[in-house]
């Protein structure tokens, strides 16, 4: 493991807190400096808040640079999590009372980035998200609260603590959201500070909290650990390692096991490498007392919580895994869901209780896929996107890499004098840029689309969608948000003219559907037609801020699958046009004003039937200028014939795909997975002459 030079951690000030005001601490190890110093509550801001000031740098903007600049492999593993933990707390000067430091491996924050409050589990450590901190350090500034070992503060002035914080930073930035990232115990800590300060704008994030003791294994670790004998201290240490979220057996195996009680805790232990070359010296900077009495504290914590959870009124996110064997995390973020009034699920069914410690868990990419991500009063969908690194465009995109070698899309484009060449050359690479196409059934060319745009230029193509995939009007069959939440990771906003405008004006590559859902969704002998309003609803936009306007056909759905029962049939079936009523109620109903089959925007899932896959075909026309044209194109009846060209191209672009599509010797699947068998599975597999 690499070390951490001195000077890797420096203190964010102390808030103010009670009895250790005007105490002032300082001390350093060969991994960590920190320097801590006290402030009243009544007076002035906290040193906290004058120290951590962020930097002017740029607004994040469409380019990766930033990011892939910060990007480093991850190697923390929670041995590592244990060294580190170890060598903080042994570090010779563990003493006083609980204080916030800032992680000096964090990157500058962008501009304006919110406060976010780490409150750790009952460890106190402070360092359950060294796997992040780089990451996070991007879009947040970040504090993380420290509870030396031999501290003995109530859960209620714990409260006090973070709760003065959190007062003193919205006093100074009020109109800026203060993150409370909550683990386990912390989780505890954060609800209790969000039902006391109901005025404050809180945003929540609660891994695994131990709101509820009853029928989990942490009720029989507070048990035991008063019984243990005291030369099985270090046994408690590893106890202490599980209730902070590092995997181990589980204790509640023992009172079943049928031996003496040494013997169960020792089998229980036996042949866990991981933790024996260390386990000695954290039983001498662990002493039981502190386990004993931070359990306590725990059991305090939850019943605090559960009483006060009425009053909570700040947005949370629940991150729950379906393999916690301590608490019943499962359930009780179903609970906190129907409890609190603005809370929204995560759920990893794989992981333990240490999920932010796992190897394959990004909290960034969650954090922005849930749009859980801002830094004002409100959500605003472009000022407040993060551009993905390649290391989270790659996680997010390795479930739908099946989708490359299924349709092994065809991309040619059009360069700007006319010239038709093989792959995207011909997009331009500065925007602001407009693609306006044809929508596939079901958007199945999506994520062709926005994945070769990403790896040949490293582009973020912001989708204009659907309401459907950011809120619902009513809770009821459609599927849950989460669902939608790589769309939205990678950028898609729903559909309003005022995001739209924000997209041209910040520059972006801004992928827009005229036919909607009407079109994705269209009916039986309908495949390739467009189904696009009367009136223009871009153009002028689009002119406004001289965005090139590049249109472009999709082919290939008719050879993935053919359809059985479309919405026409499936509303003469009363169950079905129940059905799809109540879905349709669900979500935010567009164009109820305009005229044609456009404004047929029921929700439904049409029956298709799996054919062997063929292939899917993109062609990008030659880019229209609108740059100089604005005082043409107000011109109501000039912003028409516009529209009207850039629908014709599109369907240009569909009628050449057709007939180009008929001389691919590779259009079926086993001919091309034939070619790949005896050229390589990453060669590039031909297709017809352009």
């Amino acid at each position: 493991m690499a070390a951490i030079s001195t000077g890797t951690y420096k203190s964010a000030g102390v808030s103010p807190f009670l009895q250790y005001r005007n105490s002032c601490l300082r001390f350093t190890s060969a991994r960590f400096k920190i320097a801590s110093a006290t402030a009243t509550a009544t007076t002035g801001r906290s040193a906290a808040s004058i120290d951590q000031q962020p930097p002017t740098v740029p607004m994040w903007s469409n380019s990766i640079t930033d990011s892939t600049k910060l990007e480093q492999p991850t190697t923390l593993i929670m041995k590592d999590y244990m060294e580190w933990s170890k060598d903080m707390i042994a570090s010779g000067s563990d003493g006083g009372p609980p204080r916030w430091f800032s992680p000096l491996e964090c990157a500058a924050p962008m501009k304006d980035s919110p406060l976010l409050l780490y409150l750790p589990g009952i460890d106190g450590v402070g360092l359950g998200l060294i796997k992040h901190h780089k990451r996070l350090g991007r879009i947040f500034n970040i504090w993380c609260l420290h509870v030396p070992v031999t501290d003995r503060t109530s859960f209620s002035d714990l409260v006090y603590l973070v709760e003065a914080t959190v007062r003193s930073e919205h006093h100074h930035a009020p109109r800026r959201p203060i993150y409370l990232l909550g683990e386990s115990f912390g989780g505890c800590l954060a609800l209790a500070v969000a039902a006391r300060n109901p005025h404050i704008d809180l945003a929540l994030i609660l891994a695994n909290p131990a709101t509820r003791l009853r029928e989990s294994q942490l009720e029989n670790l507070i048990t035991l650990s008063e019984v243990i004998p005291e030369h099985l201290h270090p046994s408690m240490v590893k106890l202490l390692s599980v209730t902070t979220g590092v995997p181990a057996r589980v204790a509640v195996a023992i009172p079943g096991s049928g031996h003496p009680l040494q013997q169960a805790v020792a089998e229980l232990f036996r042949g866990d490498v991981a933790f024996s070359s260390y386990l000695s010296v954290l039983a001498d900077v662990l002493p039981v007392e502190t386990l004993i009495w931070r359990l306590k504290m725990l059991k305090s914590a939850a019943s605090f919580v559960r009483s006060r959870l009425h009053a909570v009124r700040a947005q949370t996110l629940v991150l729950s895994s379906g393999k916690d064997h301590l608490i019943p995390s499962l359930e009780e973020s179903e609970k906190l869901r129907k409890m609190l009034p603005n809370c929204e699920i995560r759920r990893f069914n794989n992981s333990g209780h240490a999920l932010l410690l796992e190897a394959d868990f990004n909290l960034v990419t969650v954090i922005t896929g849930a749009n859980f991500y801002r830094r004002g009063r409100h959500l605003d969908y472009v000022r407040d996107f993060v551009p993905p690194s390649t290391s989270e465009f790659d996680s997010v995109y390795q479930p739908y890499r099946w989708m490359e070698v299924a349709f092994n899309p065809v991309m040619i484009s059009t360069l700007e004098n006319g010239d038709i060449v093989r792959g995207l050359t011909g997009i331009p690479s500065e925007g602001p840029v407009l693609l306006v196409g044809y929508h596939m059934m079901l958007g199945l060319e999506l994520v062709p689309l926005v994945s070769h745009l990403w790896n040949e230029h490293k582009i973020v193509l912001r989708g204009i969608a659907h309401p459907l995939m950011f809120k619902r009007q009513r809770e009821g069959l459609m599927p849950v948000l989460s669902m939608y939440d790589d769309y939205r990771f990678m950028g898609a906003v729903p559909v309003s003219a005022t995001n739209f405008y924000k997209l041209l004006s910040s520059k972006s590559h801004v992928l827009l559907y005229p036919g909607g859902m009407r079109e994705a969704l269209h009916r039986k002998g309908e495949e390739y037609k467009l189904f696009w309003p009367e009136q223009s609803e871009f153009v002028r936009m689009a002119a406004r801020f001289g965005a090139k306007i590049i249109p472009f056909g999709t082919v290939g759905e008719d050879d993935f699958g053919q359809m059985l029962l479309d919405y026409d049939d499936m509303m003469k079936v009363p169950f079905l046009k129940a059905l799809i009523e109540e879905l349709t109620g669900e979500v935010e109903k567009l164009r109820y004003d305009t005229e044609g089959e456009v404004s047929n925007q029921d929700v439904h899932l049409p029956i298709i039937l799996p054919k062997i896959p063929g292939r899917f075909y993109f062609y990008f026309g030659k880019p229209i200028e609108t740059e100089g044209r604005k005082e043409e194109l107000k011109n109501r009846e000039k912003a028409h014939e516009l529209y009207l060209e850039v629908k014709s191209e599109v369907e240009r672009c569909i009628d050449y795909l057709k007939d180009k599509r008929e001389n691919d010797p590779y259009r079926n699947i086993m001919a091309r997975l034939s070619y790949q068998a005896s050229h390589g599975f990453d060669s590039e597999v031909p297709t017809f002459d352009l």
